[in-house]
């Protein structure tokens, strides 16, 4: 039997983290998942070539027996983009990710199949389909993957020169928060699956790389498992970063473990300065009132801290910009992120925000966190659209990076830090558009269908309910 070819396409981002900045790096691989999805594709049988459209041309004319993409909703388009060119070569094509695993009815008018949720205990059916020549549908798994025996990702794909950050790391999935703008809980689940932990050391080990990030949702979403982890990184001269809960990151415990263990810097979802918008958004965990504390703690261990805020809530109003700007320099952040609020399909603001009529745009390229596709309240749509970059504009400032560097801390890394501020500092200049507001469309044909539904009975009823503009959803659809 011959071996037959499977090409599996990253479609371009136009992403300022994702797009060569700097010695013809970028900053993040996007490759996590198609990494995965390689490793389950049995290697006797295919060969498995991948190309990641940020760093080098997709191969329109490459003789494959599947196309394989995936995709989230700012680059979807583009994804839809390739799955055409390739289908109208006769070549079948699957699509799979965060987009079309809610949105697999839209996927399916670009695809001839669409993977929903998890792989692992579908892609081999997918593969079955493809020799017998019945690929074709939505292919989701009946129940959640455990996470134990996963099959070792396919690094040897990537192309490891053109990252700055390329080993990504799960260790679990599932996030048990629930905040509303996320899409976490309805992906994976709203409790937490652990990988066994002496498989997440082989992997480190496979990888042969002493800087990586742990892809979790939240690292530190229980303290027992999280300790077990760094126990076992301890020792083997790693850098390394992950994404916490700002409550759990003020234990000393699971600090001190992390600054032994190799950790280089912590992200952290503040949010907002916002009692009153955090307890609408869900993010109860939060409390404004520590978060410089928190960042004096974390730099007391020699971590750097990543605050990642957001723009754009009901609640905010036109001082939000320059009061989260300042605070953040004076709080004296390494590096900040500031979004604007985003409801992306399936999430449970975007179903409150369908139901009021509030969605304005539905253009997937402008889902990006830096468009406003939504009727915000109290604020105008320039006015948000100005005050993020203002944000942007007062942090990196060579004024603020001069304030903000840190000179004498013992621990920090000054080159990390540098190398974020760098390509942050660029993101600024690069990424600004005077038309961040979205052109008014139509609403899609098909609704989003979560791939997990909620477990409180006034959020399911919201999301089957379904709002003006989408279908009801039917009561079996994505139950876990």
């Amino acid at each position: 039997m011959r071996t037959r070819r499977i090409y599996l396409i990253n479609p371009r981002a136009d992403s300022a983290i994702t797009r060569p900045l700097y010695l013809g790096r970028a900053l993040y691989s996007p490759l996590a998942g198609l990494l995965a999805v390689a490793a389950l594709i049995p290697s006797d049988k295919y060969e498995v070539i991948l190309t990641d459209e940020n760093v080098e041309p997709v191969d329109f004319d490459m003789k494959a027996d599947l196309v394989g993409i995936s995709a989230m909703t700012s680059y979807v388009n583009r994804g839809y983009e390739i799955a055409d060119a390739f289908r109208a070569r006769g070549v079948p094509v699957i699509m799979g990710g965060v987009h079309p695993s809610f949105m697999p009815d839209e996927a399916l008018g670009h695809a001839d199949a669409v993977l929903v949720g998890e792989a692992e205990l579908i892609m081999h059916r997918v593969l079955e389909d493809l020799e017998d020549g019945s690929l074709g549908g939505i292919y989701k798994a009946d129940r959640l993957h455990s996470m134990a025996g996963m099959a070792m990702p396919r690094y040897d794909l990537i192309k490891p020169n053109r990252y700055v950050n390329k080993t990504f790391i799960q260790t679990s999935r599932g996030c048990h928060h629930a905040c509303t703008f996320c899409a976490e809980q309805l992906m994976y689940g709203l409790r937490f699956r652990y990988r066994p932990v002496d498989d997440v050391m082989r992997e480190i080990d496979a990888t042969g790389q002493k800087s990586l990030a742990l892809n979790d949702a939240d690292f530190f979403g229980t303290t027992d498992r999280a300790l077990e982890i760094m126990r076992a990184l301890k020792g083997r001269g790693l850098r390394w970063q992950a994404g916490v809960n700002s409550g759990a990151a003020f234990d000393d415990r699971l600090l001190e473990a992390a600054a032994e263990s190799g950790c280089n810097m912590l992200a952290i979802g503040f949010e907002s300065l916002s009692r009153e918008t955090l307890r609408k958004a869900h993010k109860y965990q939060n409390t404004p009132e520590r978060y410089r504390a928190l960042v004096d703690k974390l730099h007391s261990h020699g971590i750097l801290v990543f605050g990642l805020f957001m723009f754009g809530f009901d609640t905010d109003e036109p001082s939000v910009f320059e009061e989260t700007a300042r605070f953040t320099i004076e709080a004296g952040y390494d590096v900040c992120g500031f979004s604007i609020m985003t409801p992306y399909p399936g999430t449970l603001n975007w179903f409150e925000m369908l139901r009021n009529d509030r969605i304005v745009s539905f253009d997937w390229n402008a889902y990006d966190q830096h468009h406003i596709v939504y009727k915000p309240v109290g604020l105008a749509p320039e006015a948000l659209r100005d005050g993020q970059w203002l944000a942007y504009d007062r942090f990196y400032s060579g004024r603020s990076m001069l304030k903000r560097f840190p000179y004498t801390a013992t621990g920090r890394s000054r080159a990390l830090w540098s190398i974020y501020n760098l390509f942050y500092r660029r993101m600024e200049i690069s990424e600004r558009d005077v038309n961040a507001v979205a052109t008014p469309g139509p609403a899609p044909e098909h609704t989003a269908l979560p791939p997990l539904m909620p477990q409180r009975a006034d959020w399911r009823a919201l999301i089957l309910g379904g709002g003006e503009d989408c279908h009801p959803v039917p009561v079996t659809t994505g139950a876990e």
